[in-house]
Formats: C-alpha cells, structure tokens, sequence
C-alpha cells in the first residue's frame, strides 16, 4: 500500500510539471486588443479571445492587459513576462499592432508623464503641440531654442528641447531632441526619428517592433 501512495505522489508531481503555467509576455497593445508572446509564439487576439495554452484576453488598457491564465486571472503589464514561480521580467523589445486607422500608437511616457503616442518615421523629432507640453510641464519657452518647422499646413514657429526621457515599453532613451509647436498642431504626440534612430525598429508580420540598442 505505502508503494501505491509513492507512485501516486510521484506522478502528481510530474503531471505537474507537465502542466506548468505558460510564459507569457504583453508585446504590443492597441484598443481592444493586445499581442501576447505565449513560450515564444506570437499572437494577437483581441478581448473575450483565447489563444495558445489557453490563455484569454479579459480586458486590456494603455499599459498592460488582465489575463486568464490557467483559470485565474493576472494582470500583466506590457512588455513584463509572467512565468510560474518567476518575477516580473524586463524586456527590451516591443511589438505594436496596427490600429484601425492604419496608424501604430502605443502607450509610452515623456520625463515620468504617461503619453500616447502616434508612430511618425516621417517627423525628424518627437513633437507635440503647447497645450500637450504644458501638461506634461516642459517649460518650453524658458529652456527651449526658437526655431521654425515646416509642416502640412505651412511652416510654425516651434521651440525645440531636449527631454531628459522618452520610454515606450521597457525602452527608455535618454537626452531626446523634442520640437513644441505654437497652436493646437500636432493633435498627437508624434514619436519621431529622434527617438526611432536611436532604437532598432521594423516591420513583422505586420507589427512594428521596437528594440533597444
């Protein structure tokens, strides 16, 4: 009897082992939907969906999505991994989806202050209209360099500044040349060349992915 109580034990715990809980990683978000790395794979879904190993998308927001994992529920922030028995751990590169508009925003932070941010390969710097600069407390006029910058609806007088950080995901450059323009234009924050050339980026299968250096 003592025999047949071991191997029961014994098997428990390989089934268990069999069953360890997936790696999982939040990669790239966009509404209503976010790219999760499940043990490697890559895969969109979009809320209510399940994926590889079970894992369901129960809601997700501008940093992180709530996850079924296994049948219990974890939060899980974008570009964080969660593994069984394992922290939290920080990654260097980030996938973005394309949004419904044809446009690739992700969430990100200027200096400490949350931003959404509009992918631009086409703006030389990041850039952002004064109201936005003045939330996020850039005292543009004091520390900034007049300048004038040339846009769709003409050339603007602008500031141009030098922002201590600029992180999207777990990337963060530092000292990264930003253009304040007078007036309500840009409508979004638009991250720019001056913070993309000093990143790896590209496109996968339809996804932007950033990496640091």
């Amino acid at each position: 009897m003592r025999r047949i109580e071991l191997f029961a034990i014994a098997l428990a715990c390989v089934s268990g082992l069999l069953h360890a809980a997936p790696q999982v990683q939040v990669v790239g978000l966009f509404p209503n939907a976010v790219v999760l790395n499940i043990d490697g794979a890559r895969k969109l879904l979009r809320v209510g969906e399940s994926g590889p190993q079970g894992v369901q998308v129960v809601a997700a927001d501008k940093s992180g999505a709530l996850l079924r994992i296994d049948g219990v529920e974890r939060r899980v922030e974008l570009s964080r991994e969660y593994g069984q028995g394992s922290a939290p751990a920080k990654r260097t590169q980030v996938s973005i989806a394309r949004g419904n508009s044809g446009h690739y925003w992700v969430p990100g932070s200027i200096q400490g202050f949350p931003v959404q941010f509009l992918v631009d390969t086409g703006a030389t710097s990041v850039a952002m209209n004064e109201a936005q600069a003045n939330r996020l407390g850039i005292d543009f006029r004091v520390l900034g360099r007049p300048l004038m910058v040339s846009t769709a609806n003409g050339t603007v007088k602008a500031w141009g500044v030098v922002l201590s950080s600029v992180k999207v995901g777990e990337i963060e450059v530092r000292g990264v040349q930003a253009s304040i323009l007078e007036g309500s234009a840009p409508g979004e924050v638009l991250l720019g060349m001056s913070f993309l050339s000093r990143v790896r980026w590209g496109e996968e299968q339809g996804l932007l992915v950033l990496e640091a250096k």
